[in-house]
């Protein structure tokens, strides 16, 4: 038989959780095996709200999966959620027909069924697993971040996994998916979400929210992240927002950036503040250097965005009035793809086997259309490769917002935004393609296994109103 690790984290391990090392007997274990059992829940993160949530192993988010790379990992999926759902495992490389796809992959798992998913672990980084179906269960709380452990990685004095969330106000997102949405925005000033809208723009794809949270909870029941002075520590942190972009800061601390969706930067990037596209991940480190309380927190124009904040703290100033910062970006270093990658003198190298354009356009007030180059999945043209091909694709925004463009099954490049070409490029899974205009560019091998693999915007609204392609392996 072979050697099996169960994890199981309880619902008071999600609030705050700090990550201790895998054992070296875990980390020797032949296979990572966890149940994974969808519910329903009445989520209850701050006095007043109360959401008919779906969750998994009844915590929001779902518990923390921890796996070695290229450790076995075997998930058995129970589903009692009462509707038919499935588990995507976002920015691993796997067997297609475990990449959880519902309706591509594999058939969504009936309520009252299980299915087991079973692949080796890899790339190693911050991942998240989260529904991937049309009965909107990521919206309603289905997902959780899945880490894959690194041997290469500095050992961090501290380390803390943050999952920033919210609770949609379910009315909007029907109303949004028509494009008749009243949903004001709530990007903080200075943001390019903000800097990019016209003045008689209607939107009508917004979603609001009646709760903040971080680990689920809303501030002030966020359990504090307790640090010592001289440490060193990570922060893994995942926006699982279905539709908005987050920025989050540390109050009176600049975080070194080191990976962005788990995958290690070239050359780490210090900066004030995330810039946090849906579904992307970031690795940000900080140092203590002297005692203190001070807010980790979102920054937006919503006035309930205080509620997305958690204390950090030094022994001693636990009942000290922790220092926030402002909520605006007005003249804050925020993270972006340029000053990561840096600009290059010469040109996009364009040699690949494939070399595509993709237009992102639709979203025009009481529309439910968002498209690829005019049309909406699943009539999209799919992108055919075979085996070995380089491929470079190249989309223009022609919305006024910024996509957060996913592509399933594969690792690739940002090597190019409004034409100019990186230095160095960043490796991704998801990236946000500028608005009005903008372009990006992505480079990868076609070296995944077989199948076909959904690319598409992980703005739940987008996607599911048919901005949504494949890349389709042939013979």
């Amino acid at each position: 038989m072979q050697r099996k690790r169960f994890l199981q984290i309880g619902a008071g391990g999600m609030t705050a959780l700090a990550l201790a090392p895998l054992s070296d007997r875990a980390l020797g274990s032949d296979v990572a095996a966890y149940t994974l059992t969808a519910t329903p829940l009445k989520f209850r993160p701050a006095p007043g709200i109360s959401f008919d949530a779906l969750a998994y192993n009844g915590t929001l988010p779902g518990p923390i999966l921890r796996v070695a790379n290229g450790q076995r990992f075997r998930a058995k999926y129970v589903n009692k959620s009462g509707v038919a759902t499935s588990i995507h495992w976002h920015g691993m490389i796997l067997p297609n027909a475990m990449d959880g796809a519902a309706g591509v992959t594999q058939a969504g798992v009936p309520s009252g069924e299980t299915f087991l998913y079973e692949f080796d672990a890899g790339p190693p980084g911050t991942r998240w697993y989260h529904d991937h179906g049309p009965n909107m269960g990521l919206t309603r709380g289905l997902f959780g971040m899945i880490i894959v452990e690194d041997p290469r990685d500095a050992r961090p004095d501290a380390e803390f996994a943050l999952v920033f969330h919210d609770v949609p106000r379910m009315e909007t997102v029907m109303r949004a998916m028509h494009g008749v949405s009243h949903a004001p925005m709530t990007d903080p000033l200075g943001s390019p979400e903000l800097l990019g809208m016209r003045a008689d723009d209607k939107m009508g794809d917004e979603v609001a929210y009646s709760a903040h949270c971080i680990n689920g909870s809303s501030y002030p029941r966020t359990a504090p992240l307790k640090v010592k002075v001289g440490q060193n520590v990570r922060l893994r942190i995942l926006n699982a927002n279905p539709t908005q972009t987050r920025y989050v800061r540390l109050a009176g601390h600049r975080l070194r950036v080191t990976h962005g969706d788990g995958n290690r930067l070239t050359q780490p990037l210090e900066v004030d503040a995330l810039r946090i596209g849906v579904a992307e991940r970031y690795d940000a480190w900080f140092e203590v250097t002297k005692p203190g309380a001070w807010l980790l927190q979102g920054i937006s124009t919503d006035p309930l965005t205080f509620e997305q904040a958690v204390v950090v703290y030094t022994e001693g100033m636990e009942h000290a009035s922790p220092t926030g910062g402002s909520q605006s970006l007005e003249g804050v270093d925020y993270f972006t793809y340029e000053k990561a990658g840096g600009i290059a003198r010469s040109p996009l190298d364009r040699t690949a086997q494939i070399y595509k354009q993709l237009v992102l356009g639709g979203g025009e007030y009481g529309s439910s259309s968002w498209t690829i180059d005019g049309k909406t999945y699943p009539h999209t043209e799919k992108i055919l490769v075979k085996r070995g091909d380089r491929v470079i694709l190249r989309f223009t925004n022609k919305t006024d917002m910024d996509h957060p463009m996913h592509l399933h099954g594969h690792t690739f490049d940002i090597v190019e935004i409004n034409g100019k070409a990186l230095l160095r490029p960043l490796a991704k899974d998801i990236s946000l393609v500028p608005g009005n205009g903008g372009t990006l560019a992505w480079r990868f091998d076609a070296t995944s296994p077989a199948g076909r693999w959904l690319l598409h915007c992980h703005n739940d609204i987008h996607m599911m109103d048919g901005m949504m392609t494949e890349v389709v392996y042939r013979p």
